[in-house]
C-alpha cells in the first residue's frame, strides 16, 4: 500500500474515531424541539427561526426574521452568537459568541414548555448579564409585559423565570420598568387610532408624581398603561419577550429610572444611584418557554409553577391565579365591634384593617402604641385581635409601608442608624472633622449635587460611622464641600473622623424616611413572617412596595424579600398569607393574591356602570398578564340602591375582577337599604363561590347598559334578573312642570322608581307634585332636602332620608301602575319650586330572567 494511500486511510479513520467519540457534539442546519402545543426551530447560528402551532401549522416568528436563543449584554451592548453545536446525550447547545465567550445551554421538552438552563458560561467578555432572547414574534394584541407573555384570540407565546436572579426584560439600570403610556389599540376596528396617534407611541403618565389618581390621565381605549418590561410592542413586526439574569457581585452605578426616550421624567426624575453587590450571578439561570393556544395559558404556567417548584399559594384548595379563587376583600374603618360579624353575613372572610393607620416596621416597638378600639368594649392588642379573627375565620392584617424606616420610629435609623441602610453615592474624607466641623470636604463629588432620590423628595442625608448628616449641595470645585451641614441629624451622636473615612449618602423613601440594603431587607422580610403569626394575621397590605426597588437590584429584590417572608411565615406556623400590594411586578407576582389599589369613580361606578380612568388602565395591564383586574376599594354607600350594591357584584364576577368593600358601622348601620344589600350581596357571593355562572352568563354580566338582580333559592340555584335603569339627571323643580318619559310601557314590571332631590347646603326644596298618567297626581308636601329620596316600590310611595331611611308613607288612592304603564309624568315644585334644585329620576326596570346553577348541580 503507499504512502499516499496510507495517509487517506490514517485520515478516514481518524475522522471515524472522532464521530464515535464525539457523536454529540455536531454542528447542524437546524433543530426542531417540540411541546405539546408548539414546534420551536434553532439554526445552527444560534438563533431561533420559527415558532409554530402543531395544530393550524401557523408561524408565529416575523417574517424574515430570527431571535437569538441567548445573548450576552455588556457595557449596554448586546453581544450575539455566532455558531451553534448540539450534543445529542446531553441535550446540550454550546453557543459560541463574536467575542469568542462560549455558553453551554441545556434543553429540554417538560410536556407543555421548554426548559432552557446556562450550566456554564466561558465568558471571555466578562458580560454584565446574559439575556434570553429577546424573542420576536408577530402577535400584537395583548402585551403580558409584566410576565413576559403575548397573546392573540388564539395563541400565547411566553416564558417564565425559573430562579430568583432571571427577572423580566432585557437589562436596564434598576432592572424595573417604569409605568408610561403607550399607543395600541386592543380593537382597531372598534377603537381606531385618530390621524395625530401611532402605535408604539409613548406619552408621560399624567399629574405630579404625588397622586397616584393623576397618573390615570387618558380616558381613551388606546391609549395603554405599561407596568413593566418583559414584553413590548414592537409596531413593525408584533411583539418581542425577554428574560435577564446578571452578575450581582459587580458593582454598578445606575441613572434610574429608565424612561423611553421621548418621556421626561418630571416629578420623578431620574437620579444616579451606587449600585452595591450581592451574592447572585448568572450561573443557572433558567427559563421556561411555552406556546400554547390562548385559552390555556394560564393552565400551562400553573404546570410549570408546580413542576419546577415555583411559589404556589393557594386558598380553598385553590391557585390564587385561578379565577375561581378571585374573591373581594373588605377594607376596615372605625371602631371593630361588627366586623367579624358584617364579614359573616356578606360571606367574606379577608379584612384589611384600615382604620388603624399605616403600620412602619420597628424591631423596638413592632406592635406600636395603638390597640384596636372598639365602642363597647376594651380596646385590644394587635394578637388578642388576630387570635379572635382567627378563630372567627376571618383573615385580618394591617395596611403596612413595607419596608419604610423612618427616622422616628425606627431602631435601624435613629438613634444608632444600621450599617445595612440603602445608599446612594459614596466618598471619602479629604480632611478630617471634629464633633463641631460643619466644614466637611470629600474626595470626589459622586452625584451628591442630586437632591433627594428618583422620587423626588428634597431628603438630603449624609451616613459616616453612626452619625447621620443633614445637608443641601455640594461645591463644584475643590475641596469639594457639602453645603447647609446639620450635625447630629435625627437625634444622632455626632462625632469625629479622619481622612479617607468613607461617607454615604443614604437613599431616601418618598416619605423623608430610609430604606434597607439588601442583607438588612431579609431581616426585615423575616420580621414580617414572625410579626404575622406572633400577631395572628393571614393577611398583608404591602402598601410602599417601591421598598424594594430602592437597592438598585430590581426584580431581584422583589423576589429576595418575598421569599424570605413566605418561608419564615410558614416555618412558625401560617398556612396561607393573603398578600395585597401596591404594585405587581415579575418578581412578586407568583406571591401577591390581589391588587386592590386606587377606589372610587376612579376605578368603577357601580352606581352609574362606568369604569373609571385608573380601573380601565389597571383592567388592560392586569388582564394581559393572568392577574386579577380590580375595582380597588369601594365604599360601601349608604345613599346605593339595592340593585347598585347589586351591580357591584355582577360587574366583579362578569370581569372577573376583585375588590374591596369598605365597610364601617357608621355607614352600614346608616343604610335604609342594608338588610336588602347584605341578603343580595350574600346571594352572589354563594353564587361566586359555587362557579354556578356559565361563560355566556358571564359575558353578559359585563355588559355595562344593564344592571342584575339575582335571588338563590338553594345553595347551586338561582334565578338572575336582568334590568334597564333608565336614568334622568339634573332635571329642573321649579313652578312649571317639567316632563319626564321614564320608559315605564304597559306590561312593564317595575322594581322601583326613585326621585333624588339635590339642593345647596342648608336648602331645601318646599313640596313637589308628581303627575302622573289619567290626570292623577300625587302631592308631596314637605320640605325636602338634599338627597332626600322619593321612592315607589311594592306599590308604595315613600319619603326617605339621604341614607334610603323610611321617613313615612305617602298615602295615595291608587298605588298599582295602570295597564298602559307611565309613558310620561310630570315634576313641579311647589310653591314655585327652587332655581337652585336639581332632581334626579331613577327607572329599574326587569328586562328578562333565566334560571343559574340548575345545569351544574
Amino acid at each position: 500500500m503507499s504512502r499516499s494511500n496510507n495517509r487517506q486511510c490514517l485520515l478516514r479513520i481518524n475522522i471515524l474515531l472522532i464521530l464515535l467519540m464525539v457523536p454529540a457534539a455536531q454542528l447542524f442546519s437546524q433543530r426542531v424541539f417540540q411541546t405539546k402545543d408548539a414546534t420551536f426551530t434553532i439554526n445552527n447560528s444560534g438563533y431561533i427561526i420559527s415558532i409554530k402551532d402543531r395544530r393550524s401549522k401557523k408561524e408565529y416568528c416575523p417574517q424574515g426574521m430570527s431571535s437569538p436563543l441567548l445573548s450576552l449584554y455588556k457595557n449596554k451592548t448586546y453581544i450575539l452568537p455566532a455558531s451553534a453545536t448540539f450534543n445529542e446525550v446531553g441535550r446540550e447547545i454550546a453557543l459560541a459568541f463574536t467575542d469568542g465567550s462560549v455558553a453551554t445551554i441545556k434543553i429540554a421538552s417538560a410536556g407543555s414548555y421548554l426548559k432552557l438552563q446556562l450550566l456554564r458560561l466561558d465568558n471571555k467578555s466578562d458580560a454584565d448579564n446574559i439575556v434570553w432572547g429577546p424573542y420576536k414574534t408577530n402577535i400584537s394584541k395583548t402585551i403580558g409585559e409584566i410576565i413576559s407573555v403575548v397573546r392573540d384570540d388564539h395563541f400565547a407565546i411566553g416564558m417564565m423565570a425559573l430562579n430568583d436572579n432571571t427577572t423580566s426584560g432585557p437589562p436596564s439600570d434598576g432592572d424595573m420598568g417604569f409605568m408610561y403610556y403607550y399607543i395600541h389599540s386592543p380593537d382597531p376596528k372598534k377603537y381606531p387610532l385618530p390621524p395625530h396617534l401611532k402605535e408604539g407611541q409613548t406619552f408621560k403618565i399624567g399629574g405630579d408624581g404625588i397622586s397616584d389618581v393623576a397618573f390615570y390621565s387618558q380616558p381613551e381605549e388606546y391609549f395603554r398603561m405599561c407596568y413593566g418590561n418583559g414584553a413590548m410592542l414592537e409596531p413593525a413586526y408584533g411583539s418581542s419577550i425577554a428574560l435577564h439574569s446578571r452578575n450581582r457581585r459587580k458593582e454598578q452605578m445606575i441613572r434610574f429610572p429608565v424612561l423611553p426616550d421621548n418621556l421626561d421624567g418630571g416629578f420623578n426624575s431620574a437620579r444616579y444611584q451606587l449600585v452595591t453587590p450581592t451574592d447572585a450571578d448568572f450561573t443557572g439561570s433558567a427559563i421556561a418557554l411555552y406556546a400554547c393556544p390562548d385559552n390555556e395559558g394560564l393552565t400551562t404556567i400553573e404546570k410549570i409553577v408546580l413542576k419546577e417548584g415555583l411559589p404556589h399559594p393557594t386558598i380553598d384548595g385553590m391557585w390564587i391565579k385561578d379565577p375561581r379563587a378571585y374573591k373581594p376583600d373588605i377594607a376596615w374603618w372605625g371602631p371593630h365591634d361588627s366586623m367579624s360579624v358584617y364579614a359573616a353575613q356578606l360571606g367574606l372572610n379577608a379584612v384589611q384593617d384600615e382604620g388603624w393607620g399605616e403600620y412602619y416596621p420597628n424591631p423596638a416597638n413592632k406592635w406600636g402604641n395603638r390597640k384596636i378600639s372598639f365602642t363597647h368594649q376594651p380596646a385590644a392588642t394587635i394578637p388578642e385581635f388576630g387570635r379572635r379573627m382567627r378563630q372567627s375565620g376571618v383573615r385580618w392584617g394591617l395596611h403596612t409601608l413595607c419596608e419604610f424606616l423612618q427616622p422616628d420610629n425606627n431602631s435601624d435609623v435613629a438613634p444608632v442608624p444600621s450599617d445595612s441602610l440603602a445608599i446612594m453615592q459614596r466618598s471619602t474624607l479629604a480632611a478630617d472633622i471634629t464633633i463641631n466641623d460643619t466644614l466637611i470636604a470629600v474626595t470626589d463629588t459622586c452625584y451628591f449635587n442630586e437632591f433627594g432620590g428618583w422620587e423626588g423628595n428634597h431628603t438630603n442625608v449624609l451616613k459616616i460611622g453612626k452619625e447621620l448628616i443633614e445637608y443641601n449641595g455640594i461645591t463644584t470645585t475643590k475641596p469639594y464641600t457639602f453645603l447647609q451641614v446639620k450635625r447630629g441629624f435625627h437625634g444622632t451622636q455626632r462625632g469625629a473622623f479622619k481622612a479617607g473615612t468613607t461617607i454615604v449618602k443614604l437613599q431616601p423613601n418618598c416619605y423623608h424616611g430610609f430604606a434597607p440594603d439588601m442583607n438588612l431587607q431579609q431581616v426585615y422580610a423575616d420580621y414580617y413572617g414572625r410579626w404575622l403569626t406572633e400577631g395572628g394575621m393571614d393577611y398583608i397590605d404591602f402598601d410602599g412596595l417601591e421598598s424594594c426597588i430602592y437597592q438598585g437590584h430590581g426584580q431581584y429584590s422583589f423576589k429576595q424579600f418575598f421569599r424570605k417572608l413566605f418561608d419564615t411565615y410558614q416555618q412558625t406556623g401560617g398556612n396561607y398569607l393573603r398578600v395585597m400590594g401596591s404594585c405587581v411586578y415579575e418578581g412578586n407576582w407568583h406571591y401577591m393574591s390581589v391588587c386592590n389599589v386606587g377606589g372610587g369613580d376612579h376605578m368603577f361606578d357601580p352606581v352609574h356602570n362606568k369604569w373609571g380612568i385608573e380601573g380601565k388602565d389597571m383592567r388592560y395591564v392586569f388582564e394581559s398578564n393572568y392577574f386579577p383586574a380590580t375595582f380597588g376599594i369601594i365604599s360601601y354607600s349608604s345613599a346605593w340602591s339595592l340593585y347598585d350594591a347589586e351591580n357591584l357584584q355582577a360587574k366583579s364576577i362578569g370581569w372577573n375582577t376583585t375588590y374591596m368593600l369598605g365597610l364601617s358601622q357608621q355607614s352600614v348601620e346608616s343604610s335604609g337599604e342594608k338588610e336588602n344589600i347584605f341578603k343580595a350581596f350574600r346571594a352572589w357571593q354563594d353564587a361566586r363561590t359555587a362557579d354556578v355562572f356559565t361563560a355566556a352568563q358571564k359575558k353578559k354580566l359585563k355588559d355595562l347598559q344593564q344592571k342584575f338582580h339575582l335571588v338563590q333559592h338553594s345553595k347551586n340555584s338561582f334565578t338572575l334578573y336582568a334590568l334597564q335603569e333608565n336614568r334622568f339627571p339634573d332635571l329642573p323643580c321649579s313652578g312649571t312642570p317639567t316632563p319626564v318619559k321614564p320608559g315605564i310601557k304597559a306590561g312593564t314590571q317595575l322594581l322601583e322608581f326613585t326621585i333624588k332631590v339635590h339642593v345647596p347646603a342648608k336648602d331645601s326644596l318646599p313640596g313637589i307634585r308628581i303627575g302622573l298618567p289619567d290626570g292623577q297626581a300625587l302631592l308631596v308636601e314637605k320640605n325636602l332636602s338634599d338627597g332626600q329620596f322619593i321612592i315607589y316600590r311594592d306599590n308604595q310611595w315613600l319619603i326617605t332620608d339621604k341614607n334610603r331611611k323610611k321617613l313615612e308613607e305617602i298615602p295615595f288612592v291608587t298605588s298599582t301602575i295602570p295597564k298602559n304603564g307611565w309613558p310620561e309624568i310630570t315634576l313641579t315644585g311647589l310653591k314655585g319650586g327652587n332655581a337652585r334644585a336639581k332632581l334626579e329620576v331613577v327607572a329599574t326596570i326587569i328586562k328578562s330572567q333565566e334560571k343559574v346553577g340548575v345545569a351544574k348541580q
